[in-house]
């Protein structure tokens, strides 16, 4: 069929099959570029497993290790294939592109498809994993869904939502460019738990034990989860609301995870990651107007990175040899992002922007571009008339 994007509100429907081949085809020439720049040791991890790997950071993840390390992978993710009528969902595209591609290559990569929180795909991975490579020298965990199942059964969201009181200020419509206020209600208790228990440490946790206790991790492996911590204008909903819960549990968790395999001298880490346009970030009040702002600044700093340029970055600069962090042990991979320059500027803008100057002011396309691209879309390179399987 042809396929076209058909986005409801902040979800995108449909994606394209060969524009998410392209997009993982641009990521992993990003990282062979990287690569060749880069002072990359010859010993680093080879046997790496990804949670969470179809989209975004940890599908960045997955290529920047394979095409930066060298690395073979083992991907966990929780996708929708065609049922004939309608597309797969990108990251069921970007999973089977990134396969052909990594073994084209020489690269042993398989994936695991299924619900990431549930003890029998810890099973199955830990059986492939015992097969295949004996042991694993990294663990990523990326996963990002929006409710959880848990072991009795009983079904968690979580929520963007403030702690303590509503919280007031300027977003953006993204589909007319106006300017609006708009006010995030306060989560409850109950909200804030099952947040917490979605996106919080406790599946990570959960990971390592039964990684650990099955004897697949190597002696002196890394662990590294991803978070996000932005600035003081969006932290009412984010930073320190219902979501930074659950990031602060993250947090938490890779401290004591640190402590509790010191038998193996495993090291977690969290990696404080830029803002760039995902599902749910383009959903969450305010930060669209932010992200817009940002990225007009960074781009014309020459600052601007996507989610493969952070991930080559990371792996092939900051994780590697030396562990650079700041004083609670986190990598900061919004270092970007957060100078003061840039954060500044943004200051400066936000009190008196309006939808009449947005447009000047804000990269409004460019969140667009990042958008759509996500589910394969808007690539110059594609001929999006054609017919395609999908």
């Amino acid at each position: 069929m042809v396929v076209e994007p058909k986005v409801k509100g902040f979800i995108c429907t449909t994606a394209h099959p060969k524009g998410c081949e392209e997009s993982v085809r641009r990521q992993i020439e990003c990282t062979k570029q990287y690569r060749e720049g880069a002072q990359v040791p010859s010993k680093v991890p080879k046997k790496v497993l990804v949670i969470g790997s179809s989209t975004g950071y940890g599908l960045a993840s997955r290529i920047a290790v394979t095409y930066g390390y060298g690395a073979d992978t083992i991907g966990v993710a929780f996708e929708k294939e065609s049922n004939g009528k309608r597309t797969a969902t990108a990251g069921w595209y970007n999973t089977a592109a990134f396969e052909a591609f990594a073994k084209e290559d020489g690269y042993y990569a398989k994936s695991f498809n299924g619900d990431g929180f549930s003890t029998e795909m810890k099973e199955q991975v830990i059986q492939c994993i015992k097969e295949d490579f004996g042991q694993v020298d990294l663990i990523v965990y990326s996963m990002a869904a929006p409710r959880r199942t848990m072991p009795d059964g009983t079904v968690v969201s979580s929520v963007l939502k403030t702690v303590g009181e509503p919280f007031t200020n300027k977003t953006i419509d993204l589909r007319t460019n106006e300017i609006k206020e708009v006010t995030v209600p306060a989560a409850n208790d109950d909200e804030i738990q099952a947040t917490v228990q979605v996106m919080g440490g406790e599946d990570w946790k959960d990971w390592i034990r039964a990684l650990h206790d099955a004897g697949v991790i190597k002696q002196g492996a890394v662990t590294l989860a991803y978070s996000y911590i932005g600035p003081v204008v969006t932290h009412p909903i984010y930073k320190e609301g219902s979501i930074g819960q659950a990031k602060k549990h993250l947090y938490d968790t890779s401290v004591q995870l640190t402590k509790e395999f010191a038998d193996i001298g495993l090291k977690a880490y969290i990696s404080v990651n830029k803002a760039l346009v995902t599902q749910s970030s383009a959903a969450i009040p305010i930060v669209p107007l932010y992200m817009s702002l940002l990225y007009r600044i960074m781009k014309e700093a020459g600052l601007h990175e996507g989610c493969i340029e952070q991930m080559d970055r990371l792996f092939l600069d900051k994780l590697i040899g030396h562990v650079e962090t700041d004083e609670e042990g986190r990598i900061r991979m919004d270092d970007y992002e957060m100078r003061a320059d840039v954060q500044k500027k943004i200051t400066d803008v936000w009190e008196g922007i309006d939808s009449q100057s947005v447009q000047e002011l804000a990269d409004i396309e460019g969140f667009w571009d990042e958008f759509y691209q996500m589910f394969g879309f808007r690539y110059d390179n594609v001929d999006y008339t054609e017919d395609v399987q999908i």
